[in-house]
């Protein structure tokens, strides 16, 4: 909620003062008793109460009178401290409950805390005891210190009589929660929701300053390190999730690890999955005891809210070698294993690194997961492996959804580092550009065969001046085709050509599905016509060259080599530029979308750069990533996801001006290149219609399907002076938001 509240109070509206102002409301009972369509009309506000929780460095603020509490939007870093008195004025305006914004604070005395009311999960998911002060009962489930924007917080997942709640507590001591696992306790704090980016709830937060807060009221009967180790092969095979309060104890080798998210231990043949929010490092093929709660996770055994301790011994686990069908018969799920396939394209993602593999005629993927960067530091680079090498992957087997192909995709390789990814072969010489590399050696061929064949005619011919200018016609045609002269100049070239070898007969041609170029008589007359196709590689013919003929004149020989010569000219010109329309697109389009692909972007991007420094003028660069996409893929299948991503740029094309430019980066990431601004609020104007266009469900497959972005702005020049700069401004910007929509409590 907290994040939800900052990032909102940005976007807000200027307060216009309006003549013959009401009174402003003065008590928080009057405020409360305001609704959303009050508080859009933004009353004013002036009363005292006292604060009951602040995080200066997001500037949200909690504040309580007797049995009220509201949220205010107040200026970050300020000075003020739990039990401050203070006096408030500012605006009111609508959010998932009225809130307090522009606030203006002054501080009176310090003074007590409002008296914590007990609070039930049924109060606080129905939002009786919103903002206030409570105290909640429960059984803690998972005790972790994770990181928090820029700090470190002590996170407790608390089990309540009808669902789980957190608690937020602002301590790095995590050594006091030892013992505290399946412990009863009571904690004290305010009461607070967490949303999404429409404002819809997620769950429940109790945020406190003190490890003080927390009171244990029951011991647990039993430390979840002295509990008996239980086989994994018992879990997999008995366990049939009678009772989800039952905390278990197992042992094993670590074999893939990612702080702050999960653990897979290996104990000889099985393997479990332990969703831990701990962010403390752990080693591979070290021995670890994991105690957690057992649940089914993607038709899978795991333990959730699970705590991790390294221990004395072990070896690192031998991934088992593994083809595509012994891992597509899920035999090997959460196992260490090891498969070769050739590499179809791998992707840069912002949290991830990518490898589509295609192995025995079935894709696969094998992902790499970034560990979480310092201030200041990237990602390392993503290691270059060619498409077409063919490569070992090693790594652990999950589930997975399927490729946009719609082919069987089951699982996909977690990768522990880069070097989990191995080359074995280089990449096969049929490829893109070895193929363009033998379309310009066929060209090559053909203009030496056909100069050898000009030479020899010539030499047959050389009395001849009109045979001269035919020879050099056909040299400068060669030419020009090896060039860049357009195809119809070209093929109008060829029928001028064939027209002289023919003593001025009229020559044109047309051409399948395009032009029709040369000089075709409007009535042919006594003419006598003759046509022959243009042949095309694929077998389809690529056009006909025609020519009119005197009347009486027989066809010989002279005809058909004339003739031959133009069709084999034309096709050379028109296969040689189809090839190259069609490679030339590829490189600057994406092939789902039809927008343009990064490489574009960024000559487009270079491009402004170039232009505003010569004009001093400025642009804005928004950075996109839609919000749980992948959710979209594993429920709905990446058939569907295609298809929202395809809807999806069509909307966003829409709220677009003409000059702008809209490119997909890659997976779920977009940018918007946004030039012909006069200040940073055109571009903030243009990013807002953006993330409004998610508003309206999209319908896939019978379903609607509701969506939304995360967006970043950076401006030129003020927020970066290169494209590089600007890039990681805007995607830094993005991530802000993102990550704040994700973990800060709203």
């Amino acid at each position: 909620m907290f994040r939800v509240f900052a990032a909102a109070a940005l976007c807000c509206c200027a307060w216009h003062p309006i003549a013959a102002q009401p009174a402003p409301l003065r008590t928080l009972q009057a405020i409360h008793a305001l609704s959303n369509a009050d508080a859009s009309r933004h009353p004013l506000v002036d009363f005292e109460a006292t604060v009951t929780y602040y995080r200066p460095e997001y500037g949200n603020l909690f504040v309580q009178d007797g049995g009220s509490a509201i949220y205010v939007v107040y200026e970050a870093g300020k000075p003020l401290a739990i039990g401050d008195r203070i006096r408030i004025r500012g605006l009111m305006r609508p959010s998932f409950r009225p809130i307090v914004e522009n606030a203006k604070v002054t501080l009176l005395h310090h003074g007590e805390l409002p008296r914590a009311a007990a609070a039930s999960y049924e109060q606080l998911i129905r939002f009786q005891r919103d903002a206030m002060r409570v105290s909640v009962r429960g059984v803690v489930r998972g005790a972790d210190l994770v990181h928090w924007g820029d700090t470190q917080k002590v996170i407790l997942e608390l089990s309540m009589d009808g669902g789980y709640v957190k608690a937020v507590i602002e301590s790095m001591e995590i050594e006091k929660t030892r013992g505290m696992v399946d412990a009863a306790v009571e904690v004290t704090g305010v009461a607070a929701g967490t949303f999404d980016g429409k404002m819809d709830v997620t769950g429940i937060e109790i945020a406190t300053s003190s490890m003080a807060d927390v009171r244990v009221l029951k011991p647990a009967g039993q430390s979840p390190e002295s509990l008996p180790v239980t086989p994994m092969s018992d879990i997999l095979g008995v366990y049939r999730l009678e009772d989800e309060r039952q905390r278990i104890h197992v042992r094993g080798v670590i074999t893939y690890s990612m702080p702050g998210s999960a653990v897979v231990l290996q104990s000889g043949p099985q393997s479990i999955w332990v969703a831990t929010e701990s962010e403390v490092p752990l080693h591979l093929g070290h021995l670890a005891d994991a105690t957690g709660l057992p649940n089914l996770n993607d038709g899978f055994l795991s333990l959730s809210y699970g705590k991790v301790t390294e221990a004395e011994g072990g070896a690192p686990a031998n991934p088992v070698p593994a083809t595509w069908e012994n891992l597509d018969s899920g035999a090997h799920v959460l196992d260490l294993v090891s498969v070769e396939g050739r590499v179809v394209t791998s992707i840069r993602q912002s949290m991830h690194d990518e490898f589509v593999l295609v192995s025995d005629g079935n894709l696969f993927s094998a992902v790499f997961q970034h560990p979480e960067m310092k201030e200041g530091i990237g990602a390392q680079p993503m290691k270059a492996i060619a498409a077409g090498s063919r490569v070992r992957v090693t790594g652990i087997c999950v589930l997975a959804g399927s490729d946009p192909a719609d082919v069987a995709e089951p699982f996909k390789i977690l990768m522990r580092s880069t070097d989990d990814i191995a080359l074995i072969e280089p990449p096969s010489p049929l490829n893109v550009r070895n193929l363009l590399a033998a379309v310009s050696t066929l060209v090559v061929l053909v203009i030496l065969v056909l100069t050898r064949s000009w030479l020899i005619e010539r030499r047959v011919r050389r009395q001849t001046a009109a045979g001269a200018r035919i020879e050099l016609q056909r040299s400068r045609i060669l030419e020009d085709i090896n060039g860049t002269r357009p195809l119809v100049e070209i093929v109008r070239e060829i029928t001028e050509l064939v027209s002289a070898r023919l003593e001025g007969a009229p020559c044109w041609c047309q051409i399948i599905d395009g032009a029709q170029v040369g000089d075709k008589p409007a009535t042919l007359g006594a003419r006598r016509p003759m046509e022959a196709p243009i042949p095309g590689r694929s077998g389809s013919p690529l056009g006909t060259l025609s020519v009119a003929m005197e009347a009486g004149s027989q066809g010989g020989e002279r005809e058909t080599e004339a003739l031959l010569m133009g069709t084999e000219l034309a096709t050379l010109a028109i296969e040689t530029r189809r090839l190259y329309s069609d490679l030339l697109h590829r490189s600057e389009f994406d092939q789902l979308t039809d927008l343009f692909n990064r490489f574009s972007l960024e000559g487009q991007l270079e491009k402004l750069i170039e232009r505003a420094r010569e004009d001093a003028s400025i642009f804005g660069l928004i950075y996109l990533d839609l919000d749980d996409f992948k959710q979209v893929n594993d429920i709905y299948g990446h058939s569907a996801g295609d298809s929202y991503l395809y809807q999806i740029s069509q909307r966003m094309k829409k709220q677009l001006r003409g000059g702008d430019i809209l490119a997909r980066l890659g997976g779920d990431e977009f940018a918007v290149l946004v030039p012909n601004i006069r200040s940073r609020a055109e571009a903030e104007e243009i990013a807002q219609r953006i993330e409004r266009c998610f508003d309206e469900p999209i319908a896939l497959d019978g379903e609607l399907l509701r969506g939304s972005a995360s967006v970043g702005l950076a401006v030129y020049p003020e927020d970066a002076a290169t494209g590089d700069d600007l890039l990681r401004h805007a995607d830094a910007a993005m991530y802000v938001m993102k990550h704040r929509r994700a973990q800060s409590p709203a």
